[in-house]
């Protein structure tokens, strides 16, 4: 019998909803299409924590397009009444495409910088966009993004939207929807 993703993504956010559990939700490399997919699962699973380890807004590449400014601008507002609006605890991360003036306008004492370990509930979890900014981190859980790299340890937010349950230390992720990667900008290649 075929594997049919939907079905598993349902049950998985069910049981992620009906979880007592404190819950981290873990979102990085975020172009602005996958906003209205993020906040559905905030309104779904209702993280005590969110952590965006940067890229906000992937969509806009400010690093090589500066001009873009304005656009960025309005795609973090968005963002931010997202992630704010959700109640949760947040830790901000920016990327290599985010401008960290920006980010601390909307995001405020939540921006942290690469590197930085924090506690959640007995947890430690090292925070980055990259790999490179975790890697050498004693923690429990290495959370980063930027681009398709796995570690020890490590949790990427380029691969989905991952969720940690605590004190169980049960970690799940979900596939982002389909074109998110293109979103991003990434090139994918196709076999013949």
């Amino acid at each position: 019998m075929p594997f049919k993703l939907p079905i598993f993504r349902k049950k998985v956010l069910e049981l992620l909803s009906s979880s007592d559990e404190v819950k981290v939700m873990h979102v990085s490399d975020t172009p602005e299409s996958s906003y209205r997919f993020i906040e559905g699962l905030i309104d779904r699973i209702r993280p005590d924590y969110i952590i965006h380890t940067g890229d906000l807004a992937d969509n806009i590449k400010l690093e090589r397009r500066p001009e873009l400014k304005a656009a960025y601008e309005g795609a973090l507002r968005k963002l931010a009444r997202i992630l704010k609006g959700s109640g949760a605890r947040l830790y901000v991360v920016p990327g290599n495409e985010d401008d960290a003036e920006i980010v601390r306008q909307f995001f405020g004492d939540a921006v942290v910088e690469p590197g930085t370990l924090v506690e959640i509930e007995g947890a430690r979890f090292a925070l980055g966009h990259t790999w490179r900014d975790v890697i050498n981190l004693e923690a429990d859980f290495k959370l980063y993004g930027h681009n398709f790299k796995l570690i020890d340890n490590g949790l990427n937010g380029v691969l989905g939207v991952n969720f940690v349950l605590l004190p169980s230390r049960r970690t799940y992720r979900v596939k982002y929807p389909g074109g998110t990667d293109f979103d991003r900008g990434y090139k994918m290649w196709r076999g013949l």
